[in-house]
């Protein structure tokens, strides 16, 4: 099913509404720098953007296999599925800030999934007559530092080392491969991870993924082609 079959308004469970703002809103989820998917307890997706579908082109980190969501990693699609399923059932499992998932597509090429369910307070009435339960967000991970890291940097006043070895931990997976990448001893990223953990309250490494995605921003760049 191509994006252009998908309508963002019919997913959501909309009223009708006059053309123009139907073609704003499609615009705004288009214009977003993450991929983003919304999609049933049963994991069928209702709608990708432009963005999301360009990942599912690729082939590489997620899948559509007879019209459900899937991730390549097999073990990645059973948390999506079991994420998707508690979102439906109203549960609370991933909490109504959701959850942050680290994926590693068939490229090697890291990437951060964020689920956020809709089936909570405000959100809840706002998909009143959808089916959609989750929206899914997915990302992908990079250690260039770049204007948008700012925010994160000022609102833990990390050092531009420590904003370096928090995005590579998130890009690279591990203190070793930090390491090799920034050209430094392991002990050395080992002491930038817990100043990152005294500045940021993060419990573990897995958390950094988390931080990250939540203070990168969701719009795409000017003149950014995908």
């Amino acid at each position: 099913m191509s994006v252009a079959s998908r309508s963002p308004l019919t997913v959501v469970g909309m009223p009708a509404v006059q053309a123009v703002d139907a073609a704003t809103l499609a615009d705004t989820l288009d214009g977003l720098d993450a991929g983003l998917y919304l999609v049933d307890a049963a994991g069928r997706l209702l709608h990708a953007n432009t963005a999301g579908q360009a990942i599912l082109d690729a082939c590489d980190v997620l899948l559509e296999i007879r019209g459900h969501l899937m991730a390549c990693d097999p073990a990645v699609s059973q948390t999506l599925r079991q994420v998707f399923a508690a979102s439906g059932h109203g549960d609370g499992t991933p909490g109504t800030d959701g959850i942050a998932i680290p994926m590693i597509g068939l490229d090697g090429q890291r990437h951060v999934a964020h689920v956020l369910p809709l089936t909570s307070g405000a959100r809840r009435r706002a998909r009143a007559g959808s089916p959609a339960v989750a929206a899914l967000f997915v990302r992908k991970a990079t250690l260039t530092i770049n204007p948008r890291s700012q925010a994160l940097r000022d609102a833990f006043k990390l050092t531009p080392t420590e904003l370096r070895v928090l995005l590579g931990i998130v890009e690279l997976g591990g203190v070793p491969e930090v390491a090799a990448a920034l050209g430094v001893a392991a002990t050395t990223v080992k002491t930038h991870v817990r100043h990152l953990f005294e500045k940021t309250g993060a419990r573990r490494q897995a958390d950094f993924a988390k931080l990250v995605a939540g203070y990168a921003t969701p719009l795409r760049e000017s003149g950014e082609v995908r």
